[in-house]
């Protein structure tokens, strides 16, 4: 499952995924909070990779933070523009953030990792850590579950990840892991979130 397919796939349902899940009141009360506390600790520029309709990133936004939205998702992109039109959004991938390196401060990838190949993830978190300042943070949202095992996500294929194993290749990408937290909520598959710094 390549970039291409997952801008076509996430393309010709952009406006399906925003009417149901693009907006952060119908988000977890525990994630606004945690998302929240996270970006107020960080002084600098901040980017929400993989942000979708731009719902975190307008959140982020509202806050105070000097933020932008990247995508892969054209469609995403342009229906971001138009509901947050104060916030700056641009098309990019998690294999090129296009920023100078050590020019941001934080990474927001809040579900937005699910979908990249489990040989590529080591290489996006490089990419992650080559433009973030020393102390910069990232924070990563994903599925627990055994590391690698593929599931049919609502749009396209994703992945599971062990906080354990995400933590390995944080590492692995420079960085320390500072919080772990997970959540199994009724009904819904495992939640899991890390808050790393790159050393």
């Amino acid at each position: 499952m390549g970039s291409e397919s997952i801008r076509a796939a996430y393309g010709v349902r952009a406006a399906e995924y925003t009417r149901i899940l693009g907006s952060v009141e119908d988000m977890h009360e525990k994630d606004r909070e945690r998302i929240g506390r996270w970006a107020s600790s960080i002084d600098g520029l901040l980017i929400d990779a993989g942000c979708g309709p731009g719902h975190w990133t307008d959140f982020l936004y509202q806050r105070g933070a000097s933020v932008q939205g990247i995508d892969l998702v054209p469609e995403f992109i342009e229906c971001a523009r138009v509901r947050f039109p104060e916030v700056p959004f641009r098309v990019a991938s998690f294999h090129n953030l296009d920023v100078p390196d050590g020019s941001l401060h934080g990474v927001l990838a809040w579900y937005s990792l699910i979908h990249v190949q489990p040989d590529e993830l080591s290489l996006v978190l490089r990419e992650i850590s080559r433009a973030l300042a020393q102390g910069g943070q990232v924070l990563v949202g994903f599925f627990d579950g055994s590391p690698g095992d593929s599931f049919p996500h609502a749009v396209t294929m994703a992945y599971y990840w062990s906080p354990e194993h995400m933590g390995r290749l944080l590492s692995d990408a420079g960085f320390e892991v500072i919080d772990v937290e997970t959540r199994q909520d009724p009904g819904k598959r495992a939640h899991a979130a890390i808050t790393a710094t790159l050393r």
